[in-house]
């Protein structure tokens, strides 16, 4: 009774998303840059498939948490008034090892860009993904790829939202960000766009994207902001317990160096424009796009199809392919 309740609850989100333009193309994306498969490749949404959470049975749930729901599995982080004397011992008492694996496999960039459709008919904006896989977070130039984001996508001040938003006004906030991952993460450059401006919104993005690793590279004063911005919030994201916690998980998760928070200042400080530039380039692939465009076809198909920025390719809000209008 308890998995039939969770099923149905889980149902009711599931169909809830399919509603939202915004939820449907964060649950088509991965699935797109991952492949079938990949431990990535779930929705960012976190909430599975209708197919297969309406047929789950309560057998599958516990085999799922005998493997998984591990101590081995799990980093506990203590932030307070104790120390390392007092817990370890509590914990090797209560937690022993097991060592689960999932495919988080490579995946390869694909060969040429392509354009996923997903029809939403009368909706009054279109949602415009576009990205690929990029280096994890433990990269080692990691900090330069999050400081060229900050200038192209990352900021209310960056590129992509100056440009769709401030100049054009075709959209409220238009950004990129590159997902935490172990693995290799999404960049993805969003924008929710008013409908009869989806394919000249397209041509912006994908300008700004080639622009950062062509001929509009970034700038010694957007180098400069990006700094700062990255670097004087600090003291204000340490303020609590839970925020340090935070950052000591961010530190154990991704497998940084032990000195990751106390070099980090310095290390955005010390960045060089060569850098970042470089960084750009292992992060953005504009050739190589995977888009995802969530709106009325009827409308903004034709125009899309005349930008020939890659194969046109028609999914539902699952991502399963479907066969062209």
């Amino acid at each position: 009774a308890d998995v039939a309740k969770l099923r149905r609850q889980q149902l009711a989100a599931i169909q809830q998303e399919r509603r939202s333009p915004v939820s449907m193309a964060l649950r088509v994306f991965p699935k797109l840059l991952y492949g079938q498969g990949n431990a990535y490749s779930l929705p960012l949404t976190g909430s599975g498939f209708e197919d297969t959470v309406s047929k789950l049975p309560p057998a599958d749930l516990k085999r799922f948490h005998d493997i998984w729901f591990k101590p081995n599995h799990a980093t506990l982080l203590v932030v307070g008034d104790t120390t390392l004397k007092e817990i370890e011992p509590k914990l090797e008492k209560l937690f022993g090892g097991w060592k689960p694996a999932k495919n988080l496999a490579e995946v390869p960039l694909p060969a040429q860009p392509a354009v996923y459709l997903v029809d939403r008919p009368g909706s009054e904006q279109s949602i415009l993904f576009a990205g690929n896989v990029a280096p994890p977070y433990g990269a080692p130039d990691n900090i330069a790829m999050q400081t060229m984001n900050t200038v192209l996508g990352g900021d209310f001040t960056s590129r992509i939202n100056m440009n769709l938003r401030e100049d054009k006004h075709w959209a409220y906030g238009a950004f990129s960000f590159i997902v935490s991952a172990r693995g290799q993460r999404p960049f993805i450059a969003y924008a929710p766009v008013q409908a009869d401006k989806t394919a000249e919104s397209m041509v912006e993005l994908q300008k700004e994207l080639t622009g950062v690793v062509t001929d509009r590279p970034l700038t010694a004063d957007e180098l400069a902001r990006a700094k700062s911005l990255r670097t004087l919030t600090l003291p204000g994201d340490w303020e609590t317990d839970d925020a340090v916690a935070g950052a000591l998980a961010t530190q154990t998760v991704y497998g940084l160096p032990t000195d990751y928070w106390d070099s980090y200042a310095d290390k955005v400080e010390g960045l060089t424009l060569a850098e970042v530039n470089q960084a750009a380039s292992e992060v953005v692939h504009p050739q190589q796009l995977t888009w995802v465009v969530v709106g009325d076809l009827k409308k903004v198909e034709p125009a899309i199809r005349a930008l020939k920025l890659g194969a046109i390719h028609y999914v539902d809000a699952d991502g399963n392919p479907l066969p062209a209008p």
